[in-house]
């Protein structure tokens, strides 16, 4: 099998780790995101080592991506993993203080993007058989609740239940389903939920010690390269240095 994975929203974080992790172990990739400028720095530095195929892509308009998969070169088409990367959190506040918009957004990519890039490569994925991976990154909010969590966490609750789903109507094909759901992890992920605010990440990860995106990475490079007989459901990875807190009490 000509292993070729493609990775949404590779610009940074857990795809761009993934990125570099499977072109380390000889894997073609299809990189696709929002932001040009980055994905052309990500394929200079990754093609002299193996073959890439970068896309310009917002995986909310379905139609792009439609378009995006049946345009793949023949040398790229036959994709072996799909890595659904492509996600964000926004609003830290309380639901009520929350601008709709930020929801829609969420929603939008969270949820919609990954059903349109799943929808649009699952042909693919079936026609390559046993050894095939979607690989959709949850998170941790999915099961459990915390403040200003609201829809992001519910959009991670929709990824763990869509993967089981997936996974019972894709008996048969060979095509293996895992959520992946990271605990605190250090990315760019709280730069983009708070607008920027340097001070807010920096407090989130002072003293103690996070997951690097290269940490997950490589357990999702684990995933995608089992055994053909093995399928991973769900791999909830948390930091030693993290675990749940108590339940909130309101007193007099």
């Amino acid at each position: 099998m000509n292993r070729i994975a493609f990775i949404t929203g590779a610009t940074s974080g857990f795809g761009r780790a993934c990125a570099h992790r499977f072109a380390e172990a000889g894997w073609s990739l299809v990189l696709s995101g929002r932001r040009e400028e980055r994905l052309a720095e990500l394929r200079e530095a990754l093609e002299d080592k193996v073959p890439v195929h970068t896309a310009v892509l917002d995986v909310r308009d379905d139609a792009a991506v439609k378009a995006m998969v049946e345009a793949l070169p023949d040398e790229f088409a036959g994709v072996t993993c799909l890595i659904n990367n492509a996600g964000l959190a926004l609003a830290p506040q309380p639901t009520q203080q929350v601008d709709l918009a930020d929801w829609h957004t969420m929603i939008d990519t969270n949820v919609r993007g990954l059903a349109n890039v799943t929808h649009a490569l699952l042909p693919t994925l079936i026609e390559q058989g046993a050894g095939t991976s979607i690989i959709n990154l949850g998170s941790v909010a999915g099961d459990t609740p915390y403040p200003g969590s609201h829809v992001y966490g519910a959009t991670k609750a929709f990824v763990k239940q869509f993967s089981y789903n997936l996974r019972c109507d894709l008996l048969g094909t060979g095509v293996r389903v895992t959520d992946v759901a990271p605990g605190l992890s250090e990315t760019e992920f709280t730069l983009v939920r708070t607008g920027g605010n340097q001070d807010a990440h920096d407090a989130l990860y002072q003293g103690t010690t996070p997951l690097s995106a290269e940490d997950i990475a490589e357990q999702i490079f684990y995933v995608a390269t089992l055994p053909a007989h093995i399928n991973i459901n769900r791999m909830d990875v948390m930091p030693v240095r993290q675990a749940w807190a108590p339940f909130a009490i309101d007193r007099d």
